[in-house]
């Protein structure tokens, strides 16, 4: 590792209306290091990287790049000075294919005209680096959000540049992916690239970092070799209290399944299928209880979720509600039979990053009741405040726009929406994805008293560890089909893997 900083910052400010967002920030970046950044939701990570990368401008203090004090009014700048972002949402262009996406802006020319040959033998090459093959004149809508995350690497990836910075790129990866990818930035370390990496798994971060940051409330609480910061002192370092991580380590014990029951099932799918989507699948989700699905991407686990609620049409099998054969044919449908539906790419599919906070809650219960009855102003101030307080929210007040929210307060925004229209059953796809460690136990916490007072809830996630540790039963998906269903001692994480790998013992 080189002697001198690739990247420093210098008592870096920035602010935004009622918030410090960095206050002072000293920071470090080598050639030839992996550096990961790390810190709850509203720590300032985000905005670390936006100011680096021209997104903001600082109000106070400098940004030195090999030594120079250097100023990025756009983007654009900090790009041609050598710096490669990706960002944790994906930023490309659906409606264009692959290879399109890998070179927009730098398309090769032969005799004045776009060499397509040329840019779609670069985009499987840029693809390969990371052992991923898929035919690159495809529009990139075509494949799910974990390919298209792999093809904003790739792009990054195709560019000479001497800093790349990662944000969450791996959110929305399985096992095998994330193996790739890390064998690629070792690659890229091992050539002299300094890359900043931003995650919140924690084994991530250690299976990767050569140091790590950590930044709370605006502020850099310290700089460490990753060898020597044992994980709690990292998570205890991170929400700021001596005893965090022993807490922590105590409130995951907590959060073991509840009780079963032999209550009737609030919703039983039978045969539930979509060609070329989903092979025919039964389930049963029980009052008070949670069912996980378990999977890797790919195996069927958000189509089971949009199937079961209308946003996708079934064209085999039957859902019954307490009983009854139903039609879910839309959401509409879905809500009137009480679920609710918090779904995975909360930016695209979620939020409305215009509207308030509190035009964001009341949005499904505004749909539930009809445009005809209009919900009063008062009320909705109500509703908002009600969530604010009982779901932990942070912000400056009801008012406020949820875009200008962390990722975890715009998912606990997300599950307030839903709750407000009192639902039998909760659908959660991914709702701690990209949040940090206290916020996945808020939102878990919450999500267990629900379950405690009655409510069903089909819980997804990619993490198989948290899969285990919340669900009453787990329904195991492999090749788009229901492989085996745990319950009791059964539900262990070598289980579901075993299952997964179609290890049958």
């Amino acid at each position: 590792m080189s002697a001198s900083p690739i990247l420093e910052t210098v008592g870096l400010t920035r602010t935004f209306p009622g918030v410090r967002a960095l206050d002072r920030v000293d920071f470090r970046l080598y050639p030839g290091e992996i550096h990961t950044l790390m810190g709850q939701n509203g720590a300032g990570k985000s905005t670390l990287i936006n100011v680096l990368t021209g997104v903001h401008a600082p109000e106070a203090g400098e940004i030195r790049l090999a030594g120079e004090a250097v100023h990025f009014s756009t983007p654009q700048e900090a790009e041609a000075a050598g710096i490669q972002t990706l960002y944790q949402e994906v930023n490309l262009c659906p409606n264009l294919s692959v290879a399109e996406n890998i070179f927009a802006g730098r398309q090769p020319r032969k005799r004045g005209l776009i060499d397509w040959k040329t840019i779609h033998r670069r985009a499987e090459a840029a693809l390969a680096e990371l052992n991923l093959s898929l035919d690159v004149t495809q529009s990139l809508d075509t494949y799910p959000i974990a390919m298209q995350q792999m093809v904003a690497i790739a792009r990054a990836m195709s560019v000479d540049a001497r800093i790349l910075i990662l944000d969450e790129p791996t959110s929305s990866l399985d096992e095998g992916e994330v193996a790739r990818l890390f064998e690629v930035l070792r690659k890229l370390k091992a050539s002299g690239i300094a890359i900043l990496f931003v995650t919140h798994f924690l084994e991530q971060t250690y299976a990767i970092s050569d140091r790590i940051t950590v930044m709370r409330n605006g502020e850099r609480e310290g700089e460490y070799l990753a060898a020597d910061l044992p994980v709690q002192t990292l998570v205890a370092k991170m929400v700021g209290l001596q005893d965090a991580g022993e807490r922590l380590t105590h409130a995951e014990v907590a959060h073991g399944p509840a009780t079963a029951t032999d209550a009737e099932p609030y919703l039983a799918a039978q045969g539930v299928a979509r060609r070329g989507v989903l092979n025919p699948l039964d389930l049963e989700v029980q009052p008070g209880q949670i069912l996980g699905l378990a999977g890797l991407l790919g195996s069927g686990r958000t189509e089971t979720a949009r199937l079961l609620f209308g946003a996708d049409r079934a064209d085999a099998g039957a859902v019954r509600i307490q009983g009854k054969v139903v039609k879910l044919t839309s959401p509409r449908d879905a809500v009137r039979h009480g679920l609710a539906y918090c779904p995975e790419d909360r930016k695209k599919e979620g939020i409305v990053a215009d509207l308030s906070i509190r035009e964001n809650i009341v949005l499904a219960l505004q749909a539930q009741l009809g445009w005809w009855r209009m919900i009063r102003r008062s009320r909705q101030r109500e509703l908002a405040n009600e969530y604010i307080e009982q779901l932990g929210i942070k912000a400056r007040d009801a008012e406020q726009a949820i875009g200008l929210l962390s990722g975890g307060n715009q998912q606990k925004v997300l599950l307030a929406r839903w709750l407000a229209t009192k639902p039998r059953l909760l659908i959660l796809d991914e709702p701690t994805r990209g949040i940090d460690v206290a916020a996945k136990f808020e939102i878990m916490d919450r999500v267990r008293a629900l379950c405690a007072k009655g409510l069903g809830i089909l819980f997804i996630s990619s993490e198989i560890s948290e899969v285990v540790r919340v669900s009453d039963r787990i329904a195991v998906l492999r090749d788009r089909r229901k492989v085996a269903e745990l319950s009791g001692a059964a539900r262990s994480e070598r289980e579901v893997y075993d299952l997964i790998a179609g290890d049958r013992r």
